[in-house]
């Protein structure tokens, strides 16, 4: 069945498939334009600059209300901080890789970079912190067919002893181990390993790191308070566990060929 025109050659069906296409296009210019809302790198790669805040590109700032009564716009205006100083460029095109200056297990950078996020710790619904001490939770405790690792020694992947496990810290909104709680053995400063980069050896009763030296304990990032940990500090932690997965050991850098 023939369609029917409406302005010479136009039919209705025309006018759907072009309304669809013109649609199609339009949303596609909107989603490209949302995200940049948030973690949409705006600097020029090969430069640093800053794009045109005020382009038809990039959108204008929305408020959010969270649930603790703040309200925050995205995007924000802020921009990232500069680590040009701690990663060098190896070529000057858009897109090259790039180094670490100085210590790559400090320098933040690659592997080793973390997000920039709210410097407050992460919450449940009632507003409490969700990521806490077991020793502040006396209703939680370990299944007793596993091994409490509570007390035990953690071993680097050079074989050394850095410390022991002296709490575990737990989601306590999902029920889930997130951190051991690792005392040091060179001078009792206590630091936070990631679970998901801990490995408990039930057979030898000890908690074994494979991405990390016994001596890269020393400068994993500090969380400020001994009963909770902020979004920010547990990115900066589980970043430093990873960079050490190519930086802990030169080797590592090398082919695997």
């Amino acid at each position: 069945m023939e369609g029917i025109p409406i302005v010479g050659s136009l039919d209705f069906a025309t006018l759907l498939f072009m309304a669809f296409v013109a649609f199609f296009i339009g949303l596609v210019f909107y989603l490209q334009k949302e995200s940049r809302r948030e973690g949409f790198p705006m600097e020029t790669d090969e430069t640093g600059r800053l794009e045109n805040s005020t382009g038809p590109s990039t959108p204008k700032p929305k408020p959010y209300h969270l649930q603790d009564g703040r309200t925050v716009y995205k995007p924000d205006g802020v921009r990232d901080p500069d680590y040009s100083d701690k990663m060098e460029r190896l070529a000057p095109w858009a897109g090259a890789p790039s180094k670490p200056v100085g210590d790559p297990m400090t320098a933040q950078v690659g592997p080793g970079s973390f997000a920039v996020r709210e410097d407050e710790p992460d919450r449940d619904h009632n507003g409490n912190p969700k990521i806490v001490p077991m020793r502040t939770l006396p209703d939680f405790s370990v299944a007793k067919q596993d091994l409490d690792p509570r007390g035990v020694d953690v071993v680097g992947a050079d074989g050394d002893v850095a410390g022991t496990i002296s709490d575990i810290w737990v989601d306590q909104a999902e029920a889930l181990v997130r951190y051991y709680e690792v005392e040091l053995a060179d001078g009792g400063r206590k630091v936070l390993l990631p679970f998901a980069f801990a490995n408990v050896n039930k057979g030898k009763k000890r908690v074994e790191v494979d991405s990390i030296m016994a001596s890269h304990f020393a400068d994993v990032p500090a969380h400020a308070s001994g009963s909770q940990v902020t979004r920010l500090e547990e990115d900066k932690i589980s970043g430093y566990y990873a960079g050490g997965t190519l930086y802990a050991d030169k080797k590592r850098l090398e082919p695997w060929i």
